[in-house]
C-alpha cells in the first residue's frame, strides 16, 4: 500500500476508494461510482444523473469559483504571463467543444490552477500525499485528478461524468 492510499484510508471508506478503479476501468455501469466519489466530494446521491439545467449551473459555478481562486492567488512575477494564460483558458473552456475536446484542456486547467495556488509541481507523488495531510478535502480531490488518465477512449457521457466530478469540487472549494 503506497503512503497515500494509508492516507486515503484514514479519510474515505474502502468502497469509495474502490469506486475509482472501477469507474476508470469499466465502459458502463460506472454511474454508482461515479456517485460514491461525488458523495466523498459533499454531493448528494444520484450525482451521476444532474440533468442539463444542472450541468450548466456546475459549469458556470466551476469556471467563476476557479477564476476567484486563480485571481486571489498571489504568484512571483515569473508567472504572471501563466496566470493570464490560465484565466483566458477556464474563460474558453466548455464554449463550443464537445466532453471529449475538452478532457485534456480541463486537466491542463487543473494541474496550471494547483501550481499555482501550490507553488509546486502537483505531479510529484509528493506532492498527492502533501496535499491529503495540509488539506484532506483537498487531498482527496487530487487523489481523484491525479488517478485520471491524460488519454482516454471513453463515451462523451464518461468523459462528461468524469470533468463533472472535478467541477463540482472545485465550485465548491
Amino acid at each position: 500500500m503506497t503512503k497515500q492510499a494509508e492516507i486515503l484510508s484514514d479519510f474515505l471508506d474502502s468502497n469509495t476508494i474502490n469506486s475509482l478503479p472501477a469507474f476508470l476501468e469499466n465502459s458502463s455501469g460506472f454511474e454508482s461510482s461515479v456517485d460514491l466519489i461525488a458523495v466523498a466530494f459533499g454531493s448528494n446521491d444520484g450525482f451521476s444523473k444532474t440533468d442539463e439545467n444542472g450541468i450548466s449551473k456546475l459549469v458556470s459555478s466551476f469556471k467563476n469559483n476557479l477564476t476567484l481562486l486563480i485571481q486571489k492567488t498571489w504568484v512571483e512575477k515569473s508567472d504572471i504571463a501563466l496566470k493570464d494564460q490560465l484565466l483566458y483558458q477556464l474563460n474558453e473552456f466548455r464554449t463550443k467543444n464537445t466532453w471529449k475536446e475538452d478532457y485534456l484542456p480541463f486537466l491542463q486547467i487543473i494541474n496550471q490552477a494547483v501550481f499555482l495556488m501550490f507553488g509546486q509541481n502537483p505531479d510529484s507523488e509528493d506532492f498527492a500525499e502533501y496535499s491529503l495531510r495540509i488539506d484532506p478535502e483537498f487531498g482527496i480531490f487530487w487523489w481523484y485528478i491525479s488517478n485520471l488518465p491524460k488519454q482516454a477512449d471513453w463515451s462523451e457521457d464518461k468523459y462528461r461524468l468524469a470533468m463533472m466530478l472535478g467541477m463540482y469540487f472545485l465550485a465548491n472549494y
